[in-house]
């Protein structure tokens, strides 16, 4: 993982069948936009995070596509309904080809 990106999540631990949660996803990120200088004058090249998607066990639940535009530290909040247990994964794509992900179990009952 690059240095200083670090993704965060919270979804609970434990909900009913059927129930609709809230998931808040935040990752530190610089997200730079390749129109900066640095002390020396050369262009800082650009890096963003461009897509972010969330899986439940397997099934896709949220694709977002970023634009440049995007603020730092890109944070999101959605809802979904767990119809079992099971293990969210979340993927943050970098423009520069990094790839930062984490995962969360979620038990139904």
């Amino acid at each position: 993982m690059a240095s200083g990106v670090k993704p965060r999540v919270k979804v609970p631990k434990k909900a009913s069948v059927g129930e609709t949660i809230t998931i808040k996803t935040l990752i530190s990120h610089k997200m730079e936009s390749g129109q900066r200088k640095d002390d020396d004058g050369n262009i800082i090249p650009r890096s963003i995070i461009n897509r972010f998607t969330a899986d439940f066990n397997g099934q896709n639940v949220v694709d977002v596509t970023l634009e440049p535009a995007i603020s730092t530290n890109p944070y999101f909040q959605f809802e979904a309904v767990v119809p079992e247990s099971g293990e969210f994964k979340f993927t943050w794509y970098d423009d520069d080809g990094s790839v930062y992900d984490t995962s969360k179990k979620i038990t139904v009952g």
